[in-house]
């Protein structure tokens, strides 16, 4: 399904790189991948990489861009009388957050699971400043005899 947000164009400034990212994020291309969200700050993205063995996959972090990358080895190819399994290379990268780092790859059924975690230091957690403020003392009248 495809969206139209040539209405949002019309009336934002500034925003058209945006909104091409949430154009472009409905076209999945290969491989298909899946990106869960476990709690606040715990995250997996889930790569279809059936056919690829571990040592053909690389997952790489740089500049805050975690790229997934999977290359067969053009020497052991078969020779195929029909091929419906994509096995072609491929390269995927998603924007990370600030903070996000990974924490885990594994590879298991076909699958190919990223977990990531968004660690954020203590001095950028929001935090509640108490309010100081004097305090009313009542005032102490004397009484008229």
């Amino acid at each position: 399904m495809r969206s139209d947000y040539s209405p949002f164009f019309r009336s934002t400034v500034g925003f058209d790189r945006l909104l091409n990212l949430l154009d472009t994020a409905s076209e999945q291309g290969y491989p298909p991948y899946n990106i869960e969200r476990s709690d606040e700050n715990n995250y997996r993205v889930t790569v279809a990489v059936a056919g690829f063995a571990d040592k053909e996959l690389s997952v790489d972090v740089k500049d805050r861009v975690l790229t997934i990358t999977g290359k067969k080895d053009e020497a052991e190819k078969p020779a195929y009388l029909h091929q419906g399994i994509a096995g072609r290379g491929f390269e995927r990268s998603f924007q990370l957050a600030e903070h996000v780092e990974v924490k885990a790859a594994r590879l298991q059924n076909g699958l190919l699971h990223v977990d990531l975690e968004r660690i954020v230091p203590e001095e950028k957690k929001p935090r509640r400043i108490t309010i100081n403020a004097p305090e009313l003392t009542a005032i102490q009248g004397s009484k008229a005899a």
